[in-house]
């Protein structure tokens, strides 16, 4: 893997590491989208992406027939706002479920690491991109005024970046 895709990795992990649920985002038989808030559990070096899922769920169905996805996180509160596309699979893999369990999952899954439906979502990431907007509010109003009075977007109120991934 090359130095700028760690970086981009370490940046992207820092960016959602702090929030919890990602709006998950499928395309249904019927050419809709569906999104629905899932817990993600650990992003991988190599930009994979891992969640935990029931192999009966229509969340798994849509997966199985429509694998390009897309899941969005934001912090409002910190300005922080990240979406992540790729290809997603459902898949049985007992000793990556050991290696991300915790007591939260068990809710879902109360016969554990044994239970029948118990599966992972593993998200082969394509791109990410985000918008982190570091700036104080003060100066990020200040800002927005300005544009406004002048007539031209607001500059130097965060930063976007894009993340292709291999």
């Amino acid at each position: 893997m090359s130095q700028v895709t760690e970086v981009a990795i370490k940046d992207l992990r820092a960016k959602i590491s702090s929030i919890r649920f990602g709006m998950f985002t499928t395309l249904n038989d019927d050419q809709s989208l569906s999104s629905r808030p899932m817990t993600q559990q650990a992003l991988e070096d190599s930009g994979i992406l891992w969640f935990f899922i029931s192999d009966r769920s229509q969340l798994a169905a849509d997966i199985n027939r429509h694998p390009k996805i897309n899941v969005t996180f934001s912090n409002p509160s910190d300005s922080v706002y990240v979406a992540v596309s790729g290809h997603a699979e459902v898949i049985k893999f007992k000793e990556k479920a050991a290696e991300l369990w915790n007591p939260a999952v068990a809710a879902w899954f109360p016969e554990g690491l044994d239970d029948p439906h118990l599966s992972l979502i593993k998200l082969s990431i394509y791109n990410a991109e985000y918008w982190d907007s570091h700036t104080n509010k003060m100066l990020k109003i200040f800002s927005i005024a300005k544009a406004a009075i002048v007539g031209e977007p607001p500059t130097g109120i965060g930063e976007h970046q894009k993340i292709e991934f291999n």
